[in-house]
């Protein structure tokens, strides 16, 4: 089991994210901005990792997060957004400068509201395998 492509994974997911055309203009972070008007966002978020290496060799399953966040008027800005993110992770492969993706899947999404019903977060799961 390793946690060397952890870095290399989130590396690759912005990378991928902050190319995506239906992203443009969308600020992708790996922590909450400052400032009281959030506008929309998607955030890197909390990942676990587990050990995933047999006979052939090391391996590791990443299960990571990816949040959108909003406060736009109802889900429908923050669904749209969501949609691009699982698209852009799951249409091409990512390369990772450690490591060899064998494997991306979306796992779940929870779509909730915020601060009262002012703000629309969706937290998407992925899982990814990765082999050394």
């Amino acid at each position: 089991m390793s946690y060397q492509a952890a870095a290399a994974l989130q590396a690759a997911i912005y990378a991928r994210l902050s190319s995506t055309p239906a992203l443009a203009g969308i600020s992708i972070v790996d922590a909450v901005p400052a400032g009281t008007s959030l506008g929309s966002f998607v955030l890197i978020g909390p990942e676990q990792v587990l050990d995933q290496s047999d006979k052939t060799g090391a391996g590791a399953e990443h299960r990571f997060e990816v949040s959108v966040i909003s406060d736009a008027a109802g889900f429908m800005t923050a669904k749209d957004l969501a949609a691009a993110v699982s698209e852009a992770l799951l249409t091409l492969p990512l390369v990772l400068s450690v490591g060899h993706l064998v494997s991306i899947g979306f796992q779940r999404a929870t779509a909730r509201r915020l601060d009262q019903g002012a703000v629309r977060r969706i937290d998407l799961l992925f899982r990814a395998r990765i082999t050394f």
